[in-house]
């Protein structure tokens, strides 16, 4: 969880800084660790596109 929190708050400098490529690929980077840690609740993936 502290690695996704890190692309998190990296993300939101660069989306600060208007480099909002580099933010969105830390989203990415984040959500990954994030689903890695096995958090539980619904994810912005799993929100756009439900299981079958």
């Amino acid at each position: 969880m502290k690695a996704a929190s890190g692309f998190f708050d990296r993300a939101s400098a660069q989306a600060e800084a208007g480099d909002f490529q580099a933010a969105g690929s830390l989203i990415l980077k984040a959500l990954d660790q994030e689903r890695r840690a096995g958090v539980v609740g619904p994810q912005v993936l799993q929100l756009i596109k439900p299981r079958s």
